[in-house]
């Protein structure tokens, strides 16, 4: 991790030194020495001071990276889907009864996870064994200051697992990312906001940007519990191993997934991302990238698995 944090550094002069003519290049990110908070739409609540059961929606302040996080409570929720563009890895639908946890209000972002990288447990945003430091059409943009509230993104499952690990957190199973999402029964939203199909006020999809937005951009979005970007922007990492049929098993209390197998590691991913269709911003679809390997050979593709400039992450944690 000592050579990853000493790369950063060079990459941060070069970008400086050797700009194109003609082409301002951006300050470098100064290495973090406060943990930096994230800009989102509505501030924090302070942390209860009475140890006792928090409430709904309550907020609190991660002292690792300056992630707010919002507290969702025991109950039971509605999952899969319920209208006529469910897909059969959505299916059966039914009702799942959860253990109360918190989840990350927002994505992570680049000033995050650079913290991350800076205590030596978090490597560079990368694609296989090659270091990426661009967005879909920003470079760069791991490191430019203009985008450090903006979510990072080239990071594989194992990568968003090493930061959540780092930040005294867990990357939220499946099904709590849909309990956060949809809300607790009787709420049947296709959304997280309701019913009504995205719009540009609501998400960040279907190339209307081209790329990903600062983190809590779209307050209108948030899911009952207020969540934000559930919707569109990056689509996120969740824990489980993927399995289209793993809603037959019938598992109604706290589902964490599939049991590993020997020879598939495909992670679940949710929320859509800014290039998708409203389609697959609906809070019950499913999909997928291939999570690390760890029996391939060691620093193959295969070894780290895939990453892209949809995807990325936030995490969660029990009560």
């Amino acid at each position: 991790m000592k050579r990853t944090f000493l790369i950063l550094i060079a990459l941060t002069l070069a970008a400086t030194a050797c700009g194109g003519a003609g082409r301002a290049e951006p300050t470098p990110i100064p290495l973090p020495t406060a943990v930096p908070s994230p800009t989102v739409a509505v501030n924090p609540t302070p942390e209860p001071q009475g140890g006792g059961q928090p409430e709904a929606g309550e907020e609190r302040v991660s002292p690792a990276d300056g992630m707010v996080q919002i507290y969702i409570p025991p109950g039971t929720f509605m999952r899969g889907g319920i209208d006529s563009d469910a897909r059969p890895n959505e299916q059966p639908a039914s009702k799942i009864t959860m253990n109360g946890f918190w989840i990350d209000k927002t994505e992570v972002t680049n000033g995050m996870y650079r913290l991350c990288v800076e205590a030596g447990a978090c490597e560079l945003p990368h694609y296989g064994s090659t270091t990426v430091l661009k967005s879909q059409t920003r470079d760069p943009y791991f490191t430019a200051p203009e985008f450090a509230d903006y979510p990072v993104v080239y990071v594989s499952w194992g990568d968003a697992e090493a930061y959540c690990k780092w930040a005294g957190r867990r990357l939220p199973t499946e099904a709590e990312w849909e309990y956060a999402a949809r809300g607790a029964f009787p709420s049947l939203n296709l959304f997280p906001w309701g019913d009504q199909r995205p719009d540009g006020s609501r998400a960040n999809f279907n190339y209307a940007v081209g790329d990903a937005m600062r983190v809590g951009n779209y307050p209108a979005g948030a899911s009952p519990f207020g969540v934000l970007d559930m919707a569109g922007n990056v689509a996120e990492w969740v824990s489980d191993l993927y399995d289209p049929n793993y809603y037959t098993q019938g598992i109604v209390m706290n589902p964490t997934g599939p049991v590993g197998r020997t020879n598939l590691f495909e992670r679940v991913i949710r929320g859509g991302h800014w290039g998708d269709s409203w389609q697959m911003l609906r809070v019950s679809a499913r999909t997928s990238m291939m999570g690390p390997n760890p029996n391939a050979q060691m620093g193959s593709d295969r070894w780290y698995g895939e990453s892209a400039p949809t995807v990325g992450f936030r995490c969660a944690s029990g009560q």
